[in-house]
């Protein structure tokens, strides 16, 4: 099928919803991007199952390995140059992470599609985007004037293309933003070696999405995830729609393969707040949400207890379908209100309930026609 759609038009040609959709875009700066507000929008609206959001920037570029020997300043070259240290950009590009998901999210939601995936991509200008991405897709949108500075895969150029405006770019182009990093020295290493976290991941969601995507953004050879074994959810709300561990196993393993497949996805099951963090010393890095910042300072005791070396700590905001970060210091109110598989299994058990008594329904309906 040959591409079809404009640039010059505000709107794709075949506005249908489909189940399966890619969104590509360029980040000119790493402020926040409202300008694709719109755009993310309108892609949200018009995908059933799972949008693809692949966002380009040249601060996203990778340092590609040449040999064995040691990388200098000398031997970068100069789309290497431009790629900023992960850690000196976390603030940023957890932003970034942050507004898209929160946009395609609030829509979805409105939208009933609470079950709807939606996954975030960061790609460099200097790396390639995989054929797989265009896998079982159904229509690429596209930002109408945005002339992507890398190569396509030939299996994104047989998607039908659709072009959509974006928003006022001012602010994403000449606006500055406290945390927005510039090319400097740094105290922390740009990644890495090993990171660890850990969480439930019950129905895999944007909060964890945004979790995951930072822990392996800074780490450069193992991202180990702990996830809470079935013995501990008994007393979840809704327990017998919580997905059983296996599930969530694979559901975090492939999200890590496609967003970051380079690095090694160790994952498993953990009984209490350390998991491997409390005997491992290979461990450099831990990455939490505001609402459990207790459970990194027990690890922290719990090392220099065990003459474990110390690890850094970074900060995930906690968020909500509608909202960037909640701030509020009480963590049972973050719990409360952030976006959580709570919410989404009392969907499930609600949808499944309103089905069924549709189901009922139509049965009298159509026994009273036949009577």
């Amino acid at each position: 099928m040959q591409p079809t759609g404009d640039p010059s038009i505000p709107f794709p040609s075949a506005p249908e919803i489909v189940d399966n959709a890619l969104l590509l875009a360029t980040l000119p700066s790493l402020t926040v991007p409202h300008f694709l507000a719109p755009v993310i929008s309108y892609a949200t609206t018009h995908t059933r199952k799972r949008l693809i959001i692949v966002l380009f920037s040249r601060h996203f570029n990778v340092h590609h390995k040449k040999g064995a020997r040691k990388k200098t300043q000398l031997t970068l070259t100069f789309p290497e140059i431009q790629a900023l240290p992960h850690t000196e950009m976390w603030d940023a590009v957890q932003r970034i992470l942050t507004f898209t998901y929160v946009q395609a999210t609030k829509i979805a939601q409105e939208m009933n599609k609470v079950l709807m995936d939606v996954d975030v991509l960061l790609k460099g200008l200097n790396e390639d985007l995989e054929e797989e991405v265009a896998r079982g897709v159904d229509i690429c949108f596209r930002v109408s004037g945005d002339a992507i500075a890398v190569p396509l895969p030939e299996s994104i150029s047989f998607l039908r293309q659709s072009y959509l405006r974006p928003g006022d770019r001012t602010d994403s182009q000449f606006a500055t933003e406290t945390g927005t990093p510039s090319p400097s020295e740094s105290p922390l290493p740009s990644v890495y070696p090993v990171t660890a976290l850990g969480g439930t991941f019950d129905h895999l969601h944007a909060g964890h999405k945004i979790l995951l995507s930072m822990g392996a953004y800074i780490t450069s050879r193992k991202l180990i995830v702990g996830i809470t074994d079935d013995a501990l959810l008994k007393n979840k709300a809704n327990q017998h729609v919580l997905e059983k561990l296996p599930t969530r196993i694979q559901k975090v393993h492939d999200f890590l393969k496609f967003f970051k497949p380079e690095i090694v996805a160790d994952i498993v099951p953990i009984n209490d707040v350390y998991g491997p963090t409390g005997w491992d010393p290979d461990i450099q890095a831990l990455v939490v949400s505001k609402e459990t910042i207790g459970g990194a300072e027990a690890i922290a005791k719990h090392r220099e207890a065990c003459n474990l070396p110390a690890l850094q700590t970074f900060l995930i905001d906690v968020i909500s379908a509608t909202n960037m970060s909640l701030d509020h210091d009480d963590a049972d109110w973050l719990k409360a209100h952030k976006l959580s598989s709570t919410f989404i299994r009392q969907w499930i058990v609600d949808n499944n309930k309103q089905e069924e008594e549709e189901g009922k329904e139509e049965e009298k309906e159509s026994q009273a026609v036949n009577q």
